[in-house]
């Protein structure tokens, strides 16, 4: 199974969101298999910034993982992003969460995410679509939800259906 992380927090949130999760569904060897719903949350580690809107996506693909990375990075450049701050206003954030149970560590690249099982703002729309997901230390994504406490999680809007 894998997991990308989709956040935006500066221009047309929901556009932003949506215009990558198109861009993924266009790309050849990528198979867009689910969408969480739309999440707004507050930023975190740099919080004098607007909030951000979250989703996760389940996709499918050939694709190796620093492979599926180089295209998010594209996708995010494509959108608009401009890497000035470290954790700070982004038109489009695409992380790599999950890709199967690749553990990788390297200076592209970390997997699982290393914060991933701790963060809310993720985990919240992690566990729509994937609750039994394996995340950390053998616990489910559900499991991680359990005991997250990082952050107030408001669902913005469902994308399934609409």
């Amino acid at each position: 199974m894998i997991i990308l992380g989709l956040g935006s927090n500066v221009g047309d949130r929901e556009g932003n969101i949506r215009a990558a999760l198109e861009a993924l569904a266009r790309y050849p060897d990528i198979e867009l298999i689910a969408v969480s719903s739309l999440y707004e949350t507050a930023p975190v580690g740099f919080t004098d910034q607007p909030d951000f809107l979250n989703a996760a996506a389940r996709i499918s693909t050939a694709l190796e993982p620093l492979e599926l990375l180089q295209v998010c990075l594209g996708i995010e450049r494509d959108l608009g992003r401009v890497r000035e701050v470290k954790w700070g206003p982004r038109t489009m954030d695409i992380d790599l969460l999950i890709y199967d149970a690749v553990e990788l560590a390297s200076e592209q690249l970390t997997l699982p995410h290393p914060r991933l099982h701790e963060r809310c703002f993720v985990l919240v729309p992690l566990a729509e679509i994937a609750p039994d997901v394996p995340v950390r230390g053998g616990k489910t994504a559900a499991e991680c939800l359990a005991g997250c406490t990082d952050s107030d999680v408001r669902l913005y809007k469902k994308l399934q259906g609409d």
